[in-house]
């Protein structure tokens, strides 16, 4: 039940995304980042693909042999542009993307309950460091890893069984990256935030396997913030509910 909970969270957060005025303009200066910065970074490899290619292979003689060369170079160039995606949202999220993500969750918290959760005592540079700071653990090294588990395992006899377990590994990572910015504004303790990551993997995994799927992965990242926040709202809110009814019955 928590897997689907956790798709459905993700939808949500896109269609209260697009229907509320400021949401639905951050979101899309998100995902224009994204784009804008893809773009520049598969341009830039595709102008020394030439020069990369003739590193790995150079050019043959033998028209018997030119063809593969061919379908190398093709092959290299959908590497390199996949490559290219993956780099530019670690730079665009460590450099712009956290910001915005923080702010939209705000957004949504104040639209839910009123008001938006901040730490006690703590200055807005000092939130915005630790937050910026926890996208090394909670995303640029589990992506990483994931990419590299990835490119190891198809190397291996257990090439797709790898492949599907770094997919999954990379989609609950992403996935937290959204719920766990309300905490992070908390500064709440790494290690209390990766425990409840522990406990509440299925929900983790349906929220992130759609932030895999190639094109629209861009849109919903951009709005992830949304259904992450509504979901940390909605959780809190249903746990109050029944510490209440406990101290209801224990009267």
């Amino acid at each position: 039940m928590n897997f689907i909970q956790g798709i459905a969270y993700n939808f949500r957060g896109l269609f209260l995304g697009v229907k509320t005025p400021k949401l639905l303009f951050w979101g899309l200066l998100r995902f224009c980042i994204v784009i804008l910065i893809t773009i520049m970074a598969a341009s830039l490899i595709l102008i020394h693909h030439q020069d990369i290619l003739g590193v790995i292979w150079a050019k043959p003689a033998s028209y018997w042999v030119l063809w593969l060369w061919h379908l190398t170079s093709w092959l290299l160039s959908l590497c390199l542009v996949g490559l290219s995606t993956v780099v530019s949202y670690l730079i665009s999220q460590v450099l712009f993307s956290v910001a915005i993500m923080d702010h939209m969750s705000r957004i949504t918290e104040m639209i839910i309950r009123g008001e938006a959760t901040d730490a006690v005592g703590a200055s807005v540079f000092r939130s915005f460091a630790y937050l910026v700071g926890q996208e090394i653990p909670r995303t640029i090294v589990p992506v990483i890893l994931s990419i590299l588990l990835m490119i190891v395992g198809w190397l291996t006899p257990f090439g797709p069984v790898v492949a599907i377990l770094s997919s999954a590994v990379a989609a609950i990572f992403l996935a937290w990256d959204n719920t766990d910015l309300i905490a992070a504004r908390q500064l709440i303790p790494f290690t209390t935030r990766f425990r409840f990551l522990l406990g509440s993997l299925p929900f983790h995994l349906g929220f992130g396997l759609p932030l895999l799927i190639p094109g629209l992965n861009i849109l919903l990242l951009s709005f992830a913030p949304v259904g992450a926040a509504m979901y940390n709202v909605e959780r809190r809110r249903k746990a109050q509910g029944l510490r209440h009814e406990a101290q209801g019955t224990g009267r």
